[in-house]
């Protein structure tokens, strides 16, 4: 019996698993041979042969592509009964069926394993880098800090300060991949905060890029850091813009997934809850299996040298694991990608959990605010921010300018947002000389310093507000909300 021999031996079940029609079933062993995969069918017809010539059995797990293109794994496994005087197999028996859903399980598990040691890994490294990086960044502080420092020297230091501050943010990467960055997770409402960065996206994507949003009238509530969680949707509309030279379409899409939905029930590992499922699809150039196997590794890219870090899908990964979600990729070469997320969908909360952050979102009105910082940034930022929310903002880089403004300003000034430490003269300083003049305005200090600094301990008897930096523009809105409502 071999390849060219027909196959009345081959049962109804064998036809199923190969996707077939019985009716139109290969008259020959060697025409079911061609619908095993080519990499596959030299092995599987060894076995097949040594169980023909020995009184051994056979097994094989191979794969096949099913006449719609799709491919599966078989496990066939049987042996001769019969054979002829001359030894030659008579009758064979046997079984194969489907084992795609098990190996899939399986390379699941192992993908998991895989990066969870890679996490482990890349927790390790950042962790021992932040402290060598407290070391530089610490010396070449104290090095800036001396007096009559040589320029040439203090150049030097500058750039070797760049480069640190450019490492830590590596480290936060890494920290973020390997779940071990502080989250600061809160009930959030997420199709608010995917609409609320959509024009960001847009930009981001260019213009040869068209971008669309899908999402459903109902709330979709979720337990995330907000920040983290629009850091993970814009890295995966850069990571579909870079597929796209050429331009294409971004799709996102948000919507809820019950526990037993088809979308939930055919991602094999996934706990049996309600989720709220994010997609980003693009029609780009799509990867092969090897690069999807390796896409969440921190530092792999198909990128260009220099082109990137490798850092964005793994940080992707790292904020979904770290909040109890599900990411899974799909994807083939010239059909684009699809990023599929899953977080735990969570209760609506409590009403006066609901209105306070309603009132960081909407809180404005036409309430005079200054502010003063000497980081320009900081400053535009600010002002930007506030001015989105109705106030009228007055801004200054020191306190000496901001004094002069007051003074030209004929109406009141509700609000002070000042920094703490300033050349010239301090926040505090300022508040104070400005409260001299205009004692009902309120003050806001906001600083980068240790919140017990000696220069905010006045403040804190008069009971003036502090925002620590970094902050979020939702926590400046909520402070100075609170405060103006007093």
């Amino acid at each position: 019996m071999g390849p060219g021999n027909r196959c009345a031996f081959l049962g109804r079940s064998p036809l199923l698993a190969f996707g077939l029609d019985p009716r139109r079933a290969p008259a020959t062993a060697a025409k079911y041979l061609e619908l095993v995969h080519p990499e596959d069918r030299e092995w599987v017809l060894h076995a097949v042969r040594e169980a023909l010539h020995s009184d051994e059995s056979y097994g094989a797990e191979y794969r096949v592509r099913w006449p719609d293109g799709k491919e599966h794994w078989l496990a066939s496994a049987g042996r001769v009964l019969q054979r002829d005087s001359n030894s030659r197999a008579r009758r064979m028996r046997g079984i194969t069926y489907d084992v795609t859903d098990r190996r899939g399980l399986e390379e699941h598990l192992r993908r998991a394993q895989k990066m969870e040691a890679i996490g482990q890994l890349a927790g390790g490294v950042a962790h021992d880098f932040n402290n060598l990086l407290m070391v530089i960044r610490g010396h070449v502080e104290l090095l800036l800090n001396r007096p009559g420092v040589d320029a040439n020297v203090a150049r030097n230091a500058g750039a070797i300060q760049k480069a640190s501050d450019r490492a830590a943010g590596i480290t936060q990467q890494l920290l973020a991949f390997s779940r071990k960055q502080v989250l600061k997770a809160h009930v959030i409402e997420m199709s608010s905060v995917v609409k609320d960065i959509a024009n960001l996206l847009r930009q981001l994507l260019g213009p040869m890029v068209e971008f669309r949003l899908q999402v459903p009238q109902e709330p979709l509530w979720i337990r995330a850091d907000e920040s983290q969680l629009e850091q993970v949707v814009l890295n995966l509309a850069i990571n579909a813009r870079d597929a796209m030279p050429q331009g294409g379409t971004v799709t996102t899409i948000l919507d809820y997934a019950t526990k037993d939905s088809h979308v939930v029930r055919r991602r094999p590992g996934m706990p049996e809850t309600d989720y709220i499922r994010l997609r980003v699809i693009d029609t780009g150039t799509g990867m092969d299996a090897a690069t999807q196997a390796r896409i969440f590794e921190p530092f792999f890219t198909t990128k260009e040298f220099g082109k990137g870090t490798g850092l964005g899908l793994a940080t992707v990964y790292g904020v979904v694991k770290q909040s109890d979600g599900w990411i899974w990729v799909d994807s083939e070469l010239g059909e684009g990608t699809t990023f599929e997320i899953f977080l735990p969908a969570v209760s609506a909360p409590e009403e006066d959990a609901l209105k306070s952050e309603a009132k960081a979102r909407q809180a404005g009105g036409s309430e005079t605010i200054l502010v003063v910082d000497d980081e320009e940034g900081v400053r535009e930022v600010a002002t930007q921010y506030l001015s989105s929310r109705g106030y009228h903002v007055l801004s200054a880089e020191s306190g000496a300018q901001a004094l002069e403004i007051a003074a030209a300003q004929s109406g009141p000034i509700h609000a002070l947002v000042t920094d703490t430490v300033m050349p010239g003269m301090s926040g505090p300083a300022l508040a104070k000389r400005l409260l001299e003049q205009r004692p009902d305005t309120k003050v806001l200090f906001i600083s980068g310093y240790a919140e017990d600094t000696s220069l905010l301990e006045d403040a804190r008897v008069r009971g003036d507000t502090f925002l620590q930096k970094p902050f979020g523009l939702d926590s400046l809105a909520e402070k100075l909300h609170a405060l103006l409502s007093k």
